[in-house]
């Protein structure tokens, strides 16, 4: 695993919002992660969720059908895998990210399986943090190809720069390709930037950064492992998201997010 950061990646990085990694893995790092996913998905019998089939905030009845057909989206494997939870609880990967954002800490809020079926629809630009149960503008994203990932077959586009003046305000994920920049009008003139990768590259993008991908215009599918991760600190704002009725309902807006169970704490400098 290239899990050395260099000056020049942490500065380019907090310049732009983005970071691409290329060769992340070894080949038999890929390898694992692939059987790895694989098998998670084939446990989940088609459950986003550990406990349930669906994510609450995550789009609306009239564009479900469109939405369903932009990815397959699994939910926290690391909870019911245990190849899984080896891959995303790897200190490594927590001081990475750590490191990108200047936290001290990083949790895992959670990982995510995105997978691009053949002919899927595009995912429109948007935004990752304003979905979430806690508001911080450090938060952050890894997003590793198991499979090459390309104009045709859906790669990643970020526009550089924008996190920092977007805001936790959440236009959604729609058919509208550009709703985002109703919301956000100032970035509507901007050159996005392509991040095609090599199966086994990686990577990292801040949640407040506009982000979208391409339409799969293949008849293969277009795999990645993420993995969204909170500074160590945050507290609930409210928001239900990932978090079960009962977890949801025995927390106060204000409450510390500090469940090792839900958000296992990966990386901490103060722990050093």
């Amino acid at each position: 695993m290239r899990n050395e950061l260099s000056q020049q990646d942490i500065a380019q990085y907090r310049r732009d919002g983005f970071l691409v990694i290329e060769n992340f893995l070894s080949a038999e790092e890929l390898d694992f992660w692939r059987g790895a996913l694989d098998e998670a998905v084939a446990k989940r019998n088609g459950n986003k969720m550990p406990d349930r089939k669906e994510v609450y905030g995550k789009g609306d009845d009239a564009d479900k059908s469109y939405y369903d057909n932009v990815f397959d989206q699994l939910i926290n494997l690391w909870q019911d895998n245990e190849k899984i939870k080896q891959v995303m609880l790897d200190e490594r990967l927590g001081k990475m990210a750590a490191q990108l954002s200047g936290c001290d800490g990083i949790r895992i809020w959670h990982d995510q399986a995105l997978i691009k079926k053949p002919w899927a629809n595009p995912t429109s630009w948007h935004l990752d943090t304003p979905y979430w149960s806690f508001s911080d503008r450090r938060a952050l994203s890894i997003w590793v190809a198991l499979d090459d990932a390309t104009y045709e077959n859906g790669c990643l586009f970020f526009i550089p720069g924008s996190y920092h003046q977007t805001t936790f305000e959440n236009p959604g994920i729609g058919k509208n390709m550009g709703a985002i920049f109703t919301t956000y009008p100032e970035f509507k003139a901007s050159k996005s930037v392509a991040a095609p990768m090599k199966a086994g590259s990686c990577s990292f993008h801040n949640g407040l950064t506009i982000h979208g991908a391409h339409a799969n215009m293949t008849p293969g599918f277009r795999r990645a492992m993420t993995c969204a991760y909170m500074p160590d600190g945050n507290v609930f704002n409210g928001t239900q998201n990932i978090l079960s009725d009962e977890v949801a309902g025995q927390l106060k807006i204000g409450d510390l997010l500090n469940n090792n169970t839900i958000n296992p704490l990966i990386y901490s400098e103060i722990q050093k």
